[in-house]
C-alpha cells in the first residue's frame, strides 16, 4: 500500500475543520491511510503577549492584515513535521482559479509523496511579503469573498482527495463527473421507474451500454449547452458532438443568444482623415460582403452602412439588391442570406432610429477606437478615453437593443463619442501595433463581445 498522501492546512481556525475531516469519505479515506491532514495554528507561533497574528494595514483603511512573522513560523513547523516542502498555496480570491484541471494536477503531485501546504487566510488578507518570500501560489475557488480561506481550503483539499486512487471506491467515479471531460455531467435517475409522472429515458433500461453511454454524451452536451455554453470552447468535442449540437440547438437546448439584440453600424462620416481632421470616407464593396457575413454568423439583428452621400447610397442599395433579389441570389444563395441583413442609411442618427423601430426601444450606442485618447472637437488636448468592461455591455445586451458603431478611415470623429452610451476597449490595448482593417476588427468585436461558440 502507497502512502498517505498528505496535507498540511495552516489556519487561525483548526476547529473549523474538525466537523468535515470526521465525516463520511474524508474521514473513511483518512480511516484507510489514502490521507493525511495535520493542522496548524499561526498563533501557537505569535510572539506578542496577546499571541496576536495581525495589524493595521499601512496606508490605512478598514480592517487588519495577517502578520508574516506568525505564517512564516507556522510553515517552518509544518515543513520541519512533514521533512520536506512541496507545493504551498493561499486561499484568496485574487488568486488563480481552481479547476479540475488544477485539482489533478496537485492530486497526481500528492501521490509523489510530496505534501501539499494550505494557508488559509483571514481579515483583509495576508501581508504580501510574506507570500512573495515563502512562494505561495494564490488560489481562489470562486468569484466571492467569504469569511475566510478556510471553506475554500476544504473546497481544495476534497476536489483533490477524490482524484486520489481509492477514495472514490470506483476510479472512474472521479473521471465520469461535471468538468472532468470539459462538459456538465449527465442527469441521474433511479428507482422508481416513475416519479410525478415522470419516466425514466427507456434508453437507461434497455441493458445496451453503448447506446446508454451516446446517450449521456449528448444529455452532456445538451446540459453544458444550456447552462455553461462558454464551456464549449474549452471542450473537447469530435465531430458527432458539433453534429449532435448543430441539429438539436432549435429544439430548445441552444440558450438565447445575444446576437439578436446587437446591430452593427459602419460609419463613413463623420470619420477622422490621416491628418486628424473629420471628413467622409466611399463606400466599400468588400465591407458590405463581409460586415454582412460577419454579422449572419453570429445573428445579428442587422447592419447598416452609413454616409450622407446620396450617390454612394445608391451604389451601396444596388449591390445588396444585386445579391439579395437580383441574379447574385441566385448564384450563391449563402451570400444573400447574409446581404439580406444590410442596409444603407444617412447617419448614424437614421439608424438608432431604425434599431428603435425594430426592437420597439432605444439601443444603447457602443464606440468603438483603437486610441487610448481622443481631441475633443473643439480644443487642441488630448483627453483619455473612458472605456466600459466587456461584462457590463453584456449585461446590456441581455436587456435590450445595442448598436455597435465602428468607423472607417482613421476612425470615429470627436462628435461621435458624444452620441454613445460607452466606449469599448481596444482589441489589443496593450500592444505596440493596434492597426487591424476594420472587417476584421468588426468580426473579433462581435466575437468578443457574444463571447459564445453558438
Amino acid at each position: 500500500m502507497s502512502a498517505a498522501a498528505r496535507f498540511t492546512i495552516v489556519s487561525l481556525f483548526p476547529e473549523f475543520f474538525s466537523g468535515p475531516l470526521t465525516c463520511a469519505q474524508m474521514a473513511r479515506a483518512a480511516e484507510a491511510g489514502l490521507i493525511d491532514v495535520s493542522l496548524v495554528n499561526p498563533r501557537d507561533f505569535s510572539t506578542s503577549r496577546h499571541n496576536h497574528v495581525d495589524d493595521r494595514p499601512y496606508g490605512g483603511g478598514p480592517g487588519m492584515v495577517m502578520q508574516a512573522e506568525p505564517l512564516a513560523a507556522a510553515l517552518a513547523n509544518a515543513e520541519e513535521a512533514n521533512g520536506q516542502r512541496g507545493r504551498r498555496l493561499v486561499l484568496t480570491p485574487s488568486g488563480r482559479p481552481l479547476t479540475q484541471a488544477l485539482a489533478r494536477e496537485l492530486a497526481a503531485e500528492a501521490l509523489t509523496g510530496l505534501p501539499l501546504t494550505l494557508v488559509c487566510g483571514r481579515y483583509e488578507g495576508i501581508d504580501e511579503r510574506l507570500i512573495l518570500s515563502e512562494g505561495l501560489e494564490p488560489i481562489s475557488v470562486g468569484e466571492a469573498v467569504i469569511n475566510g480561506g478556510e471553506a475554500a481550503a476544504l473546497f481544495v483539499l476534497e476536489a483533490v482527495a477524490r482524484l486520489l486512487p481509492g477514495f472514490m471506491g470506483k476510479e472512474e467515479s472521479g473521471e465520469d463527473e461535471s468538468f472532468s471531460a470539459g462538459l456538465l455531467e449527465y442527469p441521474h435517475y433511479t428507482r422508481p421507474d416513475s416519479y410525478k409522472g415522470m419516466d425514466v429515458p427507456e434508453v437507461l433500461r434497455s441493458g445496451a451500454h453503448a447506446t446508454v453511454a451516446q446517450w449521456r454524451r449528448q444529455q452532456s452536451l445538451a446540459r453544458t449547452c444550456r447552462r455553461r455554453p462558454e464551456m464549449l470552447g474549452q471542450a473537447e468535442l469530435d465531430g458527432d458532438d458539433i453534429e449532435f449540437l448543430r441539429q438539436n440547438l432549435s429544439g430548445g437546448a441552444r440558450p438565447q443568444s445575444l446576437g439578436r439584440s446587437l446591430f452593427v453600424c459602419l460609419l463613413h462620416h463623420p470619420v477622422l482623415d490621416k491628418a486628424g481632421k473629420p471628413g467622409t470616407v466611399s463606400l466599400t464593396n468588400l465591407d458590405v460582403h463581409d460586415m454582412c457575413r460577419v454579422s449572419r454568423t453570429y445573428e445579428l439583428g442587422g447592419v447598416f452602412f452609413a454616409t450622407p452621400l446620396v450617390d454612394q447610397r445608391e451604389l451601396g442599395e444596388r449591390l445588396l439588391e444585386h445579391w439579395t433579389d437580383g441574379a447574385g441570389s441566385r448564384v450563391n444563395p449563402d451570400r444573400a442570406e447574409a446581404l439580406r441583413l444590410g442596409r444603407m442609411v444617412e447617419s448614424l442618427d437614421e439608424a438608432v432610429a431604425r434599431v428603435a423601430e425594430a426592437c420597439g426601444t432605444q439601443p444603447k450606442v457602443l464606440a468603438t477606437s483603437a486610441r487610448t485618447h481622443q481631441r475633443p472637437a473643439r480644443g487642441k488636448k488630448l483627453r483619455p478615453l473612458t472605456f466600459t468592461a466587456w461584462p457590463t455591455v453584456r449585461g446590456w445586451l441581455a436587456q435590450g437593443p445595442a448598436l455597435l458603431v465602428l468607423g472607417t478611415g482613421h476612425g470615429l470623429a470627436p462628435e461621435v463619442f458624444l452620441k454613445a452610451h460607452a466606449v469599448l476597449p481596444p482589441l489589443r490595448p496593450f500592444a505596440a501595433y493596434n492597426h487591424l482593417p476594420v472587417r476584421a476588427a468588426a468580426a473579433l468585436l462581435i466575437d468578443r463581445l457574444l463571447g459564445d461558440t453558438l
